[in-house]
Protein backbone atom coordinates (compact mmCIF):
# COMPACT_ATOMS: atom_id res chain seq x y z
CA UNK A 1 0.00 0.00 0.00
CA UNK A 2 1.00 3.49 -0.48
CA UNK A 3 3.50 4.75 2.39
CA UNK A 4 1.21 7.73 3.71
CA UNK A 5 -2.03 5.83 3.76
CA UNK A 6 -0.19 2.99 5.75
CA UNK A 7 1.01 5.60 8.03
CA UNK A 8 -2.68 6.64 8.46
CA UNK A 9 -3.30 2.83 9.28
CA UNK A 10 -0.88 2.53 11.76
CA UNK A 11 -1.58 5.61 13.73
CA UNK A 12 -5.59 4.31 13.55
CA UNK A 13 -3.80 1.50 15.15
CA UNK A 14 -2.47 2.69 17.73
CA UNK A 15 -5.78 4.64 18.78
CA UNK A 16 -8.01 1.33 19.53
CA UNK A 17 -5.21 0.76 21.71
CA UNK A 18 -5.81 3.80 23.42
CA UNK A 19 -9.45 2.98 23.70
CA UNK A 20 -10.77 4.41 20.17
CA UNK A 21 -13.03 2.90 17.53
CA UNK A 22 -10.70 3.13 14.34
CA UNK A 23 -9.32 0.63 11.63
CA UNK A 24 -6.68 -2.19 12.49
CA UNK A 25 -3.50 -1.99 11.12
CA UNK A 26 -2.33 -3.71 8.12
CA UNK A 27 -0.64 -6.91 9.14
CA UNK A 28 0.97 -9.82 7.38
CA UNK A 29 -0.75 -12.94 6.78
CA UNK A 30 0.63 -16.19 9.27
CA UNK A 31 2.94 -17.61 7.79
CA UNK A 32 2.94 -21.47 8.12
CA UNK A 33 5.49 -22.82 10.02
CA UNK A 34 7.65 -25.60 7.83
CA UNK A 35 7.83 -29.02 9.52
CA UNK A 36 11.65 -29.21 9.52
CA UNK A 37 14.47 -27.64 11.25
CA UNK A 38 13.82 -24.05 12.18
CA UNK A 39 17.45 -21.59 12.73
CA UNK A 40 15.65 -18.34 13.83
CA UNK A 41 18.29 -15.06 14.38
CA UNK A 42 17.46 -12.86 17.72
CA UNK A 43 18.86 -9.71 17.30
CA UNK A 44 19.40 -8.40 20.89
CA UNK A 45 21.34 -5.65 23.26
CA UNK A 46 20.95 -7.45 26.73
CA UNK A 47 24.05 -9.10 28.42
CA UNK A 48 24.17 -12.74 28.46
CA UNK A 49 21.33 -13.65 26.47
CA UNK A 50 23.11 -16.24 24.89
CA UNK A 51 23.33 -18.24 27.99
CA UNK A 52 20.11 -17.63 28.18
CA UNK A 53 19.43 -19.12 24.51
CA UNK A 54 21.23 -22.06 25.68
CA UNK A 55 18.77 -23.26 27.77
CA UNK A 56 16.10 -22.82 24.76
CA UNK A 57 18.28 -24.51 22.29
CA UNK A 58 19.13 -27.65 24.30
CA UNK A 59 15.40 -27.53 25.79
CA UNK A 60 12.21 -26.91 24.33
CA UNK A 61 14.28 -25.64 21.18
CA UNK A 62 15.76 -28.68 20.42
CA UNK A 63 12.47 -30.69 21.17
CA UNK A 64 10.62 -28.14 19.10
CA UNK A 65 13.36 -28.34 16.37
CA UNK A 66 13.54 -24.61 16.68
CA UNK A 67 17.15 -23.22 17.41
CA UNK A 68 18.01 -19.61 17.94
CA UNK A 69 21.21 -17.33 17.38
CA UNK A 70 21.96 -14.61 19.43
CA UNK A 71 23.65 -11.45 17.49
CA UNK A 72 24.51 -8.85 19.93
CA UNK A 73 23.52 -5.16 18.87
CA UNK A 74 24.01 -1.78 19.97
CA UNK A 75 20.73 -0.76 22.01
CA UNK A 76 18.33 2.83 21.31
CA UNK A 77 17.82 4.14 18.01
CA UNK A 78 20.93 2.67 16.72
CA UNK A 79 19.37 -0.46 16.80
CA UNK A 80 16.12 0.83 15.23
CA UNK A 81 18.12 2.20 12.33
CA UNK A 82 19.92 -0.95 11.66
CA UNK A 83 16.39 -2.99 12.17
CA UNK A 84 14.82 -0.77 9.34
CA UNK A 85 17.83 -0.47 7.11
CA UNK A 86 17.79 -4.43 7.07
CA UNK A 87 14.23 -4.37 6.49
CA UNK A 88 14.73 -2.26 3.94
CA UNK A 89 17.27 -5.24 2.26
CA UNK A 90 14.74 -7.78 3.40
CA UNK A 91 17.35 -9.01 5.64
CA UNK A 92 16.00 -8.30 9.19
CA UNK A 93 16.66 -11.17 11.52
CA UNK A 94 13.70 -13.68 13.19
CA UNK A 95 13.29 -11.70 16.33
CA UNK A 96 14.57 -8.15 17.95
CA UNK A 97 14.51 -6.90 21.12
CA UNK A 98 12.61 -3.39 21.08
CA UNK A 99 12.00 -0.72 23.81
CA UNK A 100 8.09 -0.02 24.49
CA UNK A 101 8.71 3.66 22.73
CA UNK A 102 10.21 2.11 19.66
CA UNK A 103 7.49 -0.47 18.81
CA UNK A 104 5.44 2.55 16.98
CA UNK A 105 8.46 3.30 14.76
CA UNK A 106 8.76 -0.31 14.11
CA UNK A 107 5.22 -0.76 13.22
CA UNK A 108 4.86 2.09 11.03
CA UNK A 109 7.79 1.13 8.98
CA UNK A 110 5.96 -2.48 8.81
CA UNK A 111 9.28 -3.98 10.50
CA UNK A 112 7.17 -6.22 12.93
CA UNK A 113 4.38 -8.84 12.48
CA UNK A 114 1.01 -9.25 13.97
CA UNK A 115 1.79 -12.16 16.61
CA UNK A 116 -1.31 -11.87 18.32
CA UNK A 117 -2.91 -15.06 16.93
CA UNK A 118 0.31 -16.84 18.36
CA UNK A 119 1.19 -15.23 21.86
CA UNK A 120 -2.37 -14.17 22.97
CA UNK A 121 -2.55 -16.72 25.29
CA UNK A 122 0.94 -14.83 27.24
CA UNK A 123 -1.04 -11.99 28.10
CA UNK A 124 -2.58 -13.14 31.58
CA UNK A 125 1.22 -13.12 32.37
CA UNK A 126 1.59 -9.31 32.40
CA UNK A 127 0.24 -6.36 34.44
CA UNK A 128 -2.64 -5.19 32.17
CA UNK A 129 -0.63 -1.52 31.63
CA UNK A 130 2.54 -3.50 30.22
CA UNK A 131 0.57 -5.43 28.14
CA UNK A 132 -1.19 -2.19 26.42
CA UNK A 133 2.55 -1.11 25.70
CA UNK A 134 2.77 -4.18 22.84
CA UNK A 135 -0.45 -3.67 21.64
CA UNK A 136 -1.50 -0.98 18.75
CA UNK A 137 -4.50 -2.58 17.41
CA UNK A 138 -7.98 -4.25 19.11
CA UNK A 139 -6.52 -7.52 18.28
CA UNK A 140 -2.98 -6.44 17.12
CA UNK A 141 0.28 -7.75 19.30
CA UNK A 142 3.51 -6.88 17.91
CA UNK A 143 5.67 -8.03 20.62
CA UNK A 144 6.02 -9.86 24.11
CA UNK A 145 6.92 -8.07 27.40
CA UNK A 146 10.31 -8.53 28.58
CA UNK A 147 11.21 -6.02 31.17
CA UNK A 148 9.59 -2.88 32.69
CA UNK A 149 11.00 0.20 34.88
CA UNK A 150 8.36 1.03 37.44
CA UNK A 151 9.42 3.98 38.64
CA UNK A 152 9.77 4.41 42.74
CA UNK A 153 11.25 6.94 45.27
CA UNK A 154 15.25 6.13 46.83
CA UNK A 155 16.12 7.87 49.85
CA UNK A 156 19.31 7.96 52.51
CA UNK A 157 17.32 6.38 55.24
CA UNK A 158 19.52 7.25 57.62
CA UNK A 159 19.62 11.12 56.30
CA UNK A 160 16.24 11.61 56.75
CA UNK A 161 16.44 10.78 60.62
CA UNK A 162 19.08 12.81 60.84
CA UNK A 163 17.07 15.93 59.16
CA UNK A 164 14.00 14.90 60.72
CA UNK A 165 12.35 13.97 57.63
CA UNK A 166 9.10 12.24 56.65
CA UNK A 167 9.13 10.06 53.11
CA UNK A 168 6.83 12.02 51.14
CA UNK A 169 3.66 10.70 49.82
CA UNK A 170 2.83 13.53 47.38
CA UNK A 171 4.31 15.67 45.44
CA UNK A 172 3.97 18.51 47.10
CA UNK A 173 4.91 16.92 50.79
CA UNK A 174 8.16 16.24 47.96
CA UNK A 175 8.24 20.01 47.79
CA UNK A 176 7.99 21.13 51.01
CA UNK A 177 10.68 18.01 52.22
CA UNK A 178 12.96 19.76 50.02
CA UNK A 179 12.47 23.03 51.39
CA UNK A 180 12.90 21.90 55.17
CA UNK A 181 16.03 20.18 54.15
CA UNK A 182 17.45 23.36 52.54
CA UNK A 183 16.66 25.28 56.20
CA UNK A 184 18.02 22.67 57.99
CA UNK A 185 21.00 21.90 55.90
CA UNK A 186 21.70 24.71 52.89
CA UNK A 187 24.86 22.82 51.64
CA UNK A 188 22.56 19.44 50.81
CA UNK A 189 19.91 18.94 48.31
CA UNK A 190 17.30 16.80 47.99
CA UNK A 191 18.05 15.52 44.97
CA UNK A 192 18.64 17.25 41.50
CA UNK A 193 16.49 17.97 38.15
CA UNK A 194 18.58 16.06 35.46
CA UNK A 195 17.86 16.81 31.37
CA UNK A 196 20.02 14.60 30.42
CA UNK A 197 17.78 11.16 30.88
CA UNK A 198 14.30 11.97 28.94
CA UNK A 199 13.40 8.66 30.14
CA UNK A 200 13.03 10.06 33.39
CA UNK A 201 10.60 13.27 32.62
CA UNK A 202 8.28 10.94 30.20
CA UNK A 203 7.73 8.50 33.16
CA UNK A 204 6.73 11.58 35.45
CA UNK A 205 4.80 13.10 32.93
CA UNK A 206 2.97 9.46 32.26
CA UNK A 207 2.33 9.28 36.33
CA UNK A 208 0.34 12.82 36.14
CA UNK A 209 -1.48 11.31 33.18
CA UNK A 210 0.14 12.67 29.76
CA UNK A 211 -0.37 10.86 26.87
CA UNK A 212 2.36 12.23 24.25
CA UNK A 213 0.74 10.57 21.31
CA UNK A 214 -2.71 9.67 20.36
CA UNK A 215 -5.21 9.49 17.43
CA UNK A 216 -7.77 11.86 16.38
CA UNK A 217 -9.17 9.59 13.36
CA UNK A 218 -6.35 8.81 10.88
CA UNK A 219 -4.74 11.89 12.28
CA UNK A 220 -1.58 11.83 14.79
CA UNK A 221 -2.37 14.16 18.18
CA UNK A 222 0.56 15.42 20.03
CA UNK A 223 -0.01 15.83 23.81
CA UNK A 224 3.33 16.80 24.57
CA UNK A 225 2.50 20.21 25.81
CA UNK A 226 -0.85 18.76 27.50
CA UNK A 227 -2.20 19.93 31.24
CA UNK A 228 -0.53 16.90 32.82
CA UNK A 229 2.75 17.74 31.52
CA UNK A 230 3.24 21.41 32.12
CA UNK A 231 1.94 20.40 35.50
CA UNK A 232 4.83 18.12 35.97
CA UNK A 233 7.11 20.58 33.97
CA UNK A 234 6.22 23.79 36.24
CA UNK A 235 6.90 21.83 39.70
CA UNK A 236 10.15 20.76 38.52
CA UNK A 237 10.81 24.16 36.98
CA UNK A 238 9.92 25.87 39.95
CA UNK A 239 12.24 23.86 42.58
CA UNK A 240 15.04 24.29 40.28
CA UNK A 241 13.91 28.45 39.83
CA UNK A 242 13.36 28.50 43.97
CA UNK A 243 16.88 26.63 44.26
CA UNK A 244 15.13 24.35 46.79
CA UNK A 245 16.78 20.93 44.53
CA UNK A 246 20.09 21.09 42.38
CA UNK A 247 20.14 21.82 38.98
CA UNK A 248 22.76 18.75 37.42
CA UNK A 249 22.78 16.36 35.27
CA UNK A 250 22.60 12.83 36.70
CA UNK A 251 25.63 9.82 35.99
CA UNK A 252 28.04 12.17 36.29
CA UNK A 253 30.90 12.26 38.50
CA UNK A 254 30.30 15.22 40.45
CA UNK A 255 26.69 13.59 40.15
CA UNK A 256 28.28 10.31 42.00
CA UNK A 257 30.36 12.10 44.56
CA UNK A 258 27.08 13.55 45.65
CA UNK A 259 25.17 10.53 46.49
CA UNK A 260 27.95 9.07 47.81
CA UNK A 261 29.00 11.85 50.83
CA UNK A 262 25.51 13.04 51.39
CA UNK A 263 24.97 16.07 49.26
CA UNK A 264 22.29 14.71 47.89
CA UNK A 265 20.25 12.30 49.90
CA UNK A 266 16.96 11.05 47.39
CA UNK A 267 16.97 9.93 43.47
CA UNK A 268 13.43 9.48 42.03
CA UNK A 269 14.51 6.39 40.07
CA UNK A 270 13.17 3.32 38.99
CA UNK A 271 13.56 -0.49 39.64
CA UNK A 272 17.18 -1.06 38.43
CA UNK A 273 18.77 2.06 40.57
CA UNK A 274 20.13 -0.69 42.69
CA UNK A 275 22.81 -1.61 40.12
CA UNK A 276 23.48 2.46 39.35
CA UNK A 277 23.65 3.51 43.18
CA UNK A 278 26.23 0.36 43.74
CA UNK A 279 28.41 2.13 41.39
CA UNK A 280 27.66 5.47 41.66
CA UNK A 281 27.42 5.25 45.64
CA UNK A 282 29.59 2.58 46.73
CA UNK A 283 30.02 3.78 50.34
CA UNK A 284 26.98 4.24 51.19
CA UNK A 285 25.52 0.42 50.34
CA UNK A 286 23.19 0.21 53.50
CA UNK A 287 21.94 3.07 53.81
CA UNK A 288 19.10 3.85 51.17
CA UNK A 289 15.53 2.76 51.34
CA UNK A 290 12.76 2.54 48.84
CA UNK A 291 9.19 3.83 48.58
CA UNK A 292 6.27 4.49 46.15
CA UNK A 293 6.69 7.36 43.91
CA UNK A 294 5.23 10.92 45.38
CA UNK A 295 1.53 11.07 43.88
CA UNK A 296 -0.52 14.03 42.82
CA UNK A 297 -2.98 13.40 45.08
CA UNK A 298 -3.32 11.56 48.07
CA UNK A 299 -5.82 9.30 46.78
CA UNK A 300 -3.77 7.86 43.84
CA UNK A 301 -1.63 5.31 43.59
CA UNK A 302 0.16 4.73 40.20
CA UNK A 303 3.75 5.11 38.96
CA UNK A 304 5.48 6.09 35.53
CA UNK A 305 7.77 4.00 33.89
CA UNK A 306 11.20 4.70 32.85
CA UNK A 307 12.72 2.15 30.76
CA UNK A 308 12.07 -1.34 29.55
CA UNK A 309 11.81 -3.50 26.37
CA UNK A 310 9.96 -5.95 24.50
CA UNK A 311 10.83 -8.82 21.59
CA UNK A 312 9.34 -8.79 18.47
CA UNK A 313 9.14 -10.79 15.60
CA UNK A 314 9.67 -9.35 12.33
CA UNK A 315 7.97 -9.68 9.33
CA UNK A 316 10.86 -10.60 7.30
CA UNK A 317 10.93 -13.72 9.27
CA UNK A 318 10.79 -16.97 7.78
CA UNK A 319 8.48 -18.88 10.48
CA UNK A 320 6.54 -16.34 12.53
CA UNK A 321 5.01 -19.06 14.53
CA UNK A 322 8.67 -20.44 15.68
CA UNK A 323 10.01 -16.82 16.26
CA UNK A 324 6.58 -16.23 18.23
CA UNK A 325 7.35 -19.45 20.44
CA UNK A 326 10.50 -18.35 21.42
CA UNK A 327 9.15 -14.88 22.08
CA UNK A 328 6.71 -16.54 24.50
CA UNK A 329 8.75 -19.09 26.10
CA UNK A 330 11.76 -16.35 26.93
CA UNK A 331 9.73 -13.91 28.45
CA UNK A 332 7.28 -16.06 30.52
CA UNK A 333 9.12 -19.66 31.49
CA UNK A 334 10.12 -19.41 35.30
CA UNK A 335 13.61 -21.07 34.02
CA UNK A 336 14.59 -18.64 31.19
CA UNK A 337 13.08 -15.49 33.51
CA UNK A 338 15.50 -16.31 36.34
CA UNK A 339 18.17 -16.70 33.82
CA UNK A 340 17.51 -13.47 32.14
CA UNK A 341 17.33 -12.19 35.59
CA UNK A 342 20.87 -13.67 37.09
CA UNK A 343 22.30 -13.27 33.83
CA UNK A 344 21.00 -10.06 32.20
CA UNK A 345 20.38 -8.55 35.70
CA UNK A 346 16.60 -7.79 34.07
CA UNK A 347 13.50 -6.84 36.04
CA UNK A 348 10.68 -9.02 34.52
CA UNK A 349 7.72 -7.60 32.98
CA UNK A 350 5.96 -11.20 33.83
CA UNK A 351 3.97 -10.62 36.95
CA UNK A 352 5.14 -14.17 38.59
CA UNK A 353 8.63 -13.90 38.33
CA UNK A 354 8.65 -10.30 40.13
CA UNK A 355 8.76 -11.91 43.33
CA UNK A 356 10.26 -15.25 42.71
CA UNK A 357 13.76 -16.89 41.81
CA UNK A 358 16.13 -14.14 41.92
CA UNK A 359 13.87 -11.84 43.28
CA UNK A 360 13.69 -13.89 47.00
CA UNK A 361 15.97 -11.87 48.64
CA UNK A 362 16.70 -8.17 48.03
CA UNK A 363 19.25 -6.39 46.41
CA UNK A 364 23.06 -6.54 48.33
CA UNK A 365 23.00 -3.04 48.27
CA UNK A 366 19.40 -2.86 49.90
CA UNK A 367 20.08 -5.81 52.24
CA UNK A 368 18.48 -4.45 55.07
CA UNK A 369 14.95 -3.77 53.29
CA UNK A 370 14.00 -7.01 53.40
CA UNK A 371 10.71 -6.73 51.57
CA UNK A 372 12.51 -4.51 48.44
CA UNK A 373 10.77 -7.06 45.69
CA UNK A 374 7.62 -7.52 46.96
CA UNK A 375 7.48 -3.73 47.55
CA UNK A 376 8.42 -2.99 44.11
CA UNK A 377 6.05 -5.65 42.53
CA UNK A 378 3.22 -3.43 44.05
CA UNK A 379 4.40 -0.55 42.59
CA UNK A 380 5.13 -2.24 39.16
CA UNK A 381 1.09 -3.27 39.46
CA UNK A 382 0.16 0.01 39.52
CA UNK A 383 2.41 1.27 36.15
CA UNK A 384 0.25 4.18 34.35
CA UNK A 385 -0.82 3.07 30.55
CA UNK A 386 1.58 4.83 28.30
CA UNK A 387 0.96 6.74 24.47
CA UNK A 388 3.85 6.12 22.19
CA UNK A 389 4.54 7.23 18.82
CA UNK A 390 6.29 6.94 15.75
CA UNK A 391 8.99 9.60 16.29
CA UNK A 392 10.04 9.72 19.96
CA UNK A 393 13.55 10.20 19.12
CA UNK A 394 12.57 13.73 18.00
CA UNK A 395 10.97 14.59 21.59
CA UNK A 396 13.87 13.10 23.25
CA UNK A 397 16.52 15.16 21.68
CA UNK A 398 14.19 18.42 21.86
CA UNK A 399 14.02 17.45 25.62
CA UNK A 400 17.86 17.40 26.51
CA UNK A 401 18.13 20.39 24.02
CA UNK A 402 15.96 22.83 25.65
CA UNK A 403 15.30 21.48 29.22
CA UNK A 404 19.10 21.29 29.57
CA UNK A 405 19.02 24.87 29.10
CA UNK A 406 16.29 25.81 31.01
CA UNK A 407 17.71 23.79 34.11
CA UNK A 408 21.16 25.08 33.45
CA UNK A 409 19.84 28.56 33.84
CA UNK A 410 16.86 28.46 35.67
CA UNK A 411 14.68 29.36 33.31
CA UNK A 412 10.42 28.72 32.03
CA UNK A 413 10.39 25.03 31.86
CA UNK A 414 7.33 25.26 29.92
CA UNK A 415 8.70 27.13 27.26
CA UNK A 416 10.90 23.84 26.97
CA UNK A 417 7.81 21.99 26.68
CA UNK A 418 6.40 24.22 23.90
CA UNK A 419 9.65 23.34 22.06
CA UNK A 420 9.13 19.87 22.34
CA UNK A 421 5.89 20.11 21.23
CA UNK A 422 6.70 22.33 17.98
CA UNK A 423 9.45 19.91 17.26
CA UNK A 424 7.71 16.57 17.24
CA UNK A 425 4.26 18.02 14.96
CA UNK A 426 7.11 19.25 12.95
CA UNK A 427 8.69 16.12 12.12
CA UNK A 428 5.70 14.40 11.59
CA UNK A 429 4.86 16.11 9.40
CA UNK A 430 7.84 16.12 7.61
CA UNK A 431 7.77 12.34 7.66
CA UNK A 432 4.79 12.14 5.83
CA UNK A 433 1.57 11.70 8.65
CA UNK A 434 -0.82 13.66 9.46
CA UNK A 435 -1.31 15.29 12.47
CA UNK A 436 -4.87 16.76 14.27
CA UNK A 437 -4.06 20.28 15.05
Amino acid sequence: MPHTKHRRLVATAVAVALGATALAACGSEDDEAGSGPVSLTYWTWTPGMDKVVDLWNKGPGKKERISVTVKKQASGDTLVTKILTAHKAGEAPDLVQAEYQALPTLVSNDALADISGEVGDAKAAFAEGVWQQTTLGTDAVYAVPQDIGPMMFYYRADLFKKYGLEVPATWDEFAETARALKKKAPEVDLTTFSANDSGLFAGLAQQAGAKWWTTEGEKWKVGIDDAATRKVAEFWGGLVEEGAIDNQPMYTPAWNKALNTGKQIAWVSAVWAPGTLTTAAPDTAGKWAMAPLPQWSGGENVTGSWGGSSTGVTTDSGDKEAAAKFATWLNTDGEALNALAEESGIYPAATAAQTSGAFAEPPEYFSRQEDFWSKAAEIAGTTAPSAWGPNVNVAYTTFKDAFGAAAKNKSDFTAALAAMQDDTVADLEKQGFEVAR
